[in-house]
Order: structure tokens, then sequence, then C-alpha cells
């Protein structure tokens, strides 16, 4: 393939955009009939101009315009001939001779300004355009033409659940009376210390409350856990306060109180129910044991 200068590729575009006079557009055409390499360069300036053109929709001119073009073609009349001023004589002492101007030259120089003003504001015009396009296509692609409209981008984001956590121990008492039937199940998580009291066996006593005591020699006085409600189960975070230690080793006893519980935090009478906590269920192998 041979090289081609500005002025072909420049003579090629504007041939497509159709801003050449009849003389120069004959000139490309003889030009595409003997250069096929010539006249792919005219064909790739068509397939990038396409595009363009489908994003231009026709306007119809209103029908005022029509009018005012044929009444002024109407009242046009024939100009009057341009009669140049006569040159002055040059004075006789001056003997200055043009030079005779390549008039050729100077028709090829003006066709070739022309030519790459016009290429330069087709240049700009392009960039303003493919300016507009990026913008409709970021944020109303649904405007712009099929053919160019941008494909709907996809991102697929895989979402993991956390790791489960391995079961704690679980520890269990038994509060009955010595040698009785199981009044209350006290169940101790071994991670959190959160308990729950299930009712068994015990009775209804009118006008009073269960309470729930933690009993241990590394603490000054029986603690009050709470009273235990009067539905099946009971559940409360209140052992998280305490060391593991005391939770684990301390005696758990139940107290008949007034109604509503103890209201000095002291019991008030001799504990009916008791039990010591005993490991259940045992932790999962990567689950350490609280401390």
């Amino acid at each position: 393939m041979m090289a081609y200068s500005e002025d072909h590729i420049a003579l090629a575009a504007e041939y497509v955009l159709g801003t050449l006079d009849a003389g120069e557009r004959g000139q490309v055409e003889s030009m595409m009939s003997i250069d096929s390499d010539f006249a792919a360069i005219v064909h790739a300036w068509e397939s990038r101009l396409g595009a363009l053109n489908q994003m231009v929709g026709s306007v119809e001119p209103p029908p005022e315009v029509w009018d005012r073009i044929k009444t002024a073609i109407g009242h046009s009349a024939p100009q009057a001939p341009l009669v140049l001023p006569a040159a002055p004589q040059p004075i006789a002492s001056e003997r200055v001779v043009p030079a005779p101007a390549d008039s050729s030259e100077v028709i090829r120089i003006s066709a070739r300004a022309r030519r790459w003003r016009n290429v330069a504001s087709f240049s700009t015009a392009i960039a303003a355009v493919l300016l507009a396009t990026i913008g409709v296509g970021a944020y109303r692609p649904d405007l712009l033409p099929e053919a160019i409209r941008p494909s709907p981008r996809t991102r697929v984001i895989e979402a993991k659940a956390p790791p489960a956590a391995p079961p704690s121990a679980q520890y269990v008492a038994v509060l009955q009376k010595e040698g009785g039937s199981p009044a209350f199940i006290l169940t101790v998580d071994g991670t959190t210390r959160n308990f729950t009291v299930r009712k068994v066996n015990a009775p209804a006593e009118a006008g009073k409350s269960y309470e729930l005591w933690l009993i241990s020699d590394r603490l000054p006085g029986p603690r009050s856990l709470g009273v235990i409600g009067g539905s099946d189960f009971t559940a409360r975070p209140v052992l998280a306060s305490y060391d593991s230690d005391i939770v684990n080793s301390a005696t758990y006893a139940v107290t008949v109180e007034q109604a509503g519980g103890s209201s000095d935090g002291n019991p008030h009478s001799a504990p009916i129910y008791a039990g010591k906590l005993v490991e259940a269920v045992p932790p999962a192998p990567s689950a350490a044991r609280p401390r």
C-alpha cells in the first residue's frame, strides 16, 4: 500500500462530508476508480462517520422558512458588474518590478488552507459529539441508538457467610430437695454464661415468689440471680459478671420469698431446692473452655 500525504487523507474526509466543489469531487472519484488503496481510505471515513449520522435525526424546516427563501429569490435582481478602480501609474523614478505570481500555486495553497480549516472544524465537531455521547452513555444510555448503546455491566459480588462459632460447653444443675424429685433444671452456657431455669415439679406458692441464689465460699454471702418467673422457662444473662470458676463450682439454691423477690438482696428463708452444675455437653475441639 502506497503512502498518502495528509492532503490526500483530508481530501478523502471532505469527500465523505460533501464539502468539496464539483471539480474536486471529480478528482477524488477518478483517483478512487484507479487506486483501490485510496478508495479504501474513503470507505474508512464513511465507516467512521456513519455512526455519527445515526445520532442526528432529520429536521424538516418550518413552512415559513421556505416562504422567506422563495420571497428573497423572487425579489433578487442581477447585480451590476464590479468595476475596479484603475491602478495608479508608478513614478518614473521608482523601478519596482513585481514578480510574476504562479496562479496555480496560489490556488493550490488556498485550497489546502481551506481544506485544513474544514478538517479542523470537523475534528472539533467530532470531539464535541464524542464527549456528548460519553456523557449520555454514562447517565442516559437509553437515549442512544441501539447500534452504539453500551451493553449493561453486571458485577457479581460473592457474599460469604461468617464461619459458624463452634458449640460451647453446656452445664446443667438439677435443683431439688435431698432425695426428692427435680423441682427446677438450671442450664448454663459455658461461653456466654447465660442461664435458663426450667420449671419441672415445683408447686405454685400463693402470694410468694421463687428466687434463685448463687452460693460460693469465694463470696461473702449468697448473691441473688433474680426471681424465677411463672412460665416454664426463665432466661437471664446475670452470670456473665462472675468468674467462670465461681460459676462452675457454686451451689445454686431456690428460696421462697415475698411476691416479687427479696427486698434487700438477702434470702429470707432456708433453701428448699439446691444443686450444683455438671458438664452435660463438652466444648467442640476448637472451642476453648472459658476461664
